[in-house]
């Protein structure tokens, strides 16, 4: 998976949240570029492929949190989201210093882009990806 990691230009901070503001974040630090994941799990949680950054636990501060739940996907990993309004937020490892971050759930421009795609090797039949970033069968 790339290591690359931005910042819009002149940007101390990122702020994001759901769709009905129950739950609110602000990221202090780099974000990674974001990765499309194609796989069953994420496709069932949003209804397509699962797009997001990733951030150091420590730089991320929670501002709002009364609509925030977090579901046990497997034995390794839980996904957030919003409890009120539906909004697929986070999904993190149990044992990671980081936390992927839903690249829809950011406020305004992040000068981010998709730097590759994963687990398209279980990617449904019904869409082609055609952007020419690099494509891996599986998380690499």
């Amino acid at each position: 998976m790339s290591d690359s990691i931005a910042m819009a230009e002149g940007q101390k901070h990122l702020t994001g949240g759901c769709l009905c503001g129950h739950v609110k974040f602000k990221v202090d630090g780099p974000l990674r570029e974001v990765v499309a994941c194609h796989c069953s799990q994420c496709r069932k949680q949003t209804g397509n492929f699962f797009t997001s950054s990733n951030a150091k636990n420590a730089d991320v501060t929670f501002v709002e949190t009364s609509g925030l739940k977090w579901f046990k996907s497997s034995a390794q990993a839980e996904r957030g989201f919003c409890q009120d309004c539906g909004s697929a937020l986070f999904w993190r490892r149990f044992d990671s210093d980081t936390i992927s971050i839903t690249a829809g759930s950011l406020d305004g421009k992040t000068g981010l882009r998709i730097c590759e795609h994963i687990y398209v090797a279980d990617k449904p039949d019904w869409y082609e990806i055609t952007d020419g970033i690099k494509q891996y069968p599986v998380w690499r």
